[in-house]
C-alpha cells in the first residue's frame, strides 16, 4: 500500500497475512492489529511458558477465540479489480435469483443444489457463481469444448504424441496398479478388443492415474496446457492468476496443495459386466477443483452397449428432468456419471460405510477411513440405503462433453 495508508491495512490477502504475521511476536499486545495473538502454554521439553505462535493456526484461533467486537472491525481492505461488482447485498436463494441475474442463462438441477451455467461466454457468470459458491454449492458450466482446440484432446492424438511414455495404470476392478507403456492404454481406449483381460477373461476397466500432473503436465504438454488455461470457466476464480482465486494470493511460505492440472483418463463401464464399479471411488479433495470433460471416446467391440443401451443406463439413475432432457438432445454427448455429497454429510457417510463393511465381514481397523482410503464406490442399492437409514440424498449429475464441474473443497464425489 502507499506510504500514506495505515500500514496495518493490506491491499491483498498476502499483505494482510504477512503484516499480521510480523506482528504476532512474543509478548505483543498491539491493540491495533486485526487478530490478537494467541500463544501455546508449553514446549516440547515440558517447560511451561510462552512460545512463538504457529502463524496460520494462531491467526485463525485468535479470530475464533477473541471474537473481535462489532465496534472494532478489522482494518482489512482486500481490493478487487473486477469491475461492476454489485455494491448492495445481492445474496439470493435459488428462487429469487431470476430477477437479479436476468442477463445470465442458468438453471438449477439436483433439487436446486447445483447451479448450471448454460452460456460459458457470458462475462457476468461470475456474479451468480459467487452467490452460489458462498453457499458451498457445486456448479456446472457447459460448452467449454467450444473454446478448445478439440484435435489436441483426441485419444489418438495423445497416444501419437506420448505413447512411448511410462505411467501408472490402475485396474479399477481390483485396485491393482501397474507401470506400463501409455500406448497400451490408449490402444484400447476405443477398441475393446485391444484391452487387457483379467483372470476370468473379463475386460479390464483401466484408468491412467493422474498422468501427467502439475509441472509435468506443463512441461510435457505445453500446447495442451495453454489450450486448457485459456478455456477455463469463470477465469476470475479458476485461472491460476484469477483475481478471486485465493491460491493466487497465498504468501509464499504457505505449503500449497497440488493445484494441477492433471489429466484423468479412464475406460467407461459400458464394456464391463459389472456396472456397479467406478473409475473414481468416493473421496474428498482438499482444495476446490474444476473438472472439464475434454473428450468422450465411443468404444467399439464385443460386449459394448449400443448408444441406446448407454443412454438407458443413464436413464436408470435418479436424474432430474433437465438432465433427462439433455440426454434426449442428439447434439449432446454424455460421458461421465457423478454422485456428489455435501461436506456436512461426511461423518454420516463414513459411519454408513463402516457399517456396510462390518455387514460384509470386512475388518474395520480404528485407523481405517473409507473416504480417505477411497475404498468404496457407492452403488445404487447402497445409495438408496444411505437415504433411507441416514437421510443423506445423492446428487446425481451427468457430465457431457465440454461440461466443467466445479466442486468446493470438502465435497464428496465419485465418478
Amino acid at each position: 500500500p502507499p506510504a500514506s495508508q495505515n500500514n496495518e491495512q493490506g491491499s491483498t490477502l498476502r499483505d494482510l497475512l504477512t503484516t499480521t504475521a510480523g506482528k504476532l511476536r512474543l509478548g505483543s499486545t498491539d491493540a491495533g492489529i486485526a487478530f490478537a495473538p494467541v500463544y501455546s502454554t508449553g514446549t516440547a521439553s515440558g517447560k511451561s511458558g510462552r512460545t512463538m505462535p504457529n502463524i496460520l493456526d494462531d491467526i485463525i484461533a485468535s479470530v475464533v477465540e477473541n471474537k473481535i467486537p462489532p465496534n472494532r472491525a478489522p482494518k482489512i481492505n482486500v481490493k478487487s479489480e473486477i469491475k461492476d461488482e454489485p455494491k448492495e447485498d445481492r445474496r439470493c436463494i435459488p428462487d429469487d435469483c431470476g430477477k437479479l441475474y436476468s442477463d445470465i442463462q442458468y438453471s438449477w438441477i439436483c433439487d436446486k443444489h447445483v447451479l448450471w451455467l448454460r452460456d460459458h461466454k457470458n462475462n457476468n457468470n461470475w456474479k451468480l457463481f459467487k452467490e452460489c459458491w458462498r453457499q458451498g454449492r457445486p456448479v456446472l458450466v457447459s460448452g467449454m469444448h467450444k473454446k478448445m482446440n478439440f484435435s489436441l484432446w483426441k485419444a489418438e492424438s495423445i497416444s501419437l504424441d506420448f505413447g512411448n511414455q511410462q505411467a501408472d495404470i490402475l485396474n479399477c476392478k481390483d485396485s491393482i496398479i501397474s507401470n506400463a507403456n501409455v500406448k497400451e492404454f490408449w490402444d484400447g481406449f476405443e477398441d475393446v478388443s485391444k484391452r487387457q483381460k483379467i483372470k476370468n477373461g473379463e475386460t479390464a476397466l483401466l484408468k491412467l492415474k493422474d498422468w501427467p500432473s502439475g509441472e509435468d503436465f506443463k512441461a510435457m504438454m505445453p500446447a495442451r496446457y495453454e489450450d486448457l488455461l485459456k478455456s477455463l470457466p469463470l477465469p476470475e476464480y479458476c485461472s491460476p492468476e484469477g483475481k478471486l482465486n485465493l491460491a493466487s494470493h497465498l504468501p509464499g511460505f504457505f505449503v500449497r496443495p497440488d493445484l494441477g492440472p492433471r489429466l484423468c483418463s479412464a475406460y467407461g463401464v459400458a464394456a464391463t459386466k459389472d456396472h456397479d464399479i467406478g473409475t473414481t471411488n468416493l473421496h474428498i479433495e482438499v482444495s476446490d477443483v474444476v473438472n472439464i470433460l475434454v473428450y468422450v471416446g465411443i468404444a467399439k467391440g464385443n460386449g459394448v452397449l449400443s448408444k441406446s443401451g448407454v443412454l438407458k443406463k443413464f436413464e436408470e439413475e435418479d436424474l432430474d428432468d433437465l438432465l433427462r432432457k439433455r440426454l434426449k438432445d442428439s447434439s449432446e454427448l454424455p460421458g461421465a456419471l457423478w454422485h456428489i455429497y455435501a461436506g456436512k454429510d461426511a461423518d454420516k457417510i463414513r459411519e454408513f460405510l463402516q457399517k456396510i463393511a462390518k455387514e460384509q465381514g470386512l475388518e474395520v481397523l480404528p485407523e481405517h477411513d473409507p473416504i480417505r482410503d477411497q475404498s468404496w464406490y457407492v452403488n445404487k442399492k447402497l445409495r438408496q440405503r444411505l437415504l433411507e437409514e441416514y437421510g443423506v440424498k445423492t446428487c446425481t449429475v451427468i457430465q457431457f462433453l465440454g461440461d466443467a464441474i466445479i466442486l468446493p473443497a470438502g465435497a464428496l464425489h465419485q465418478v
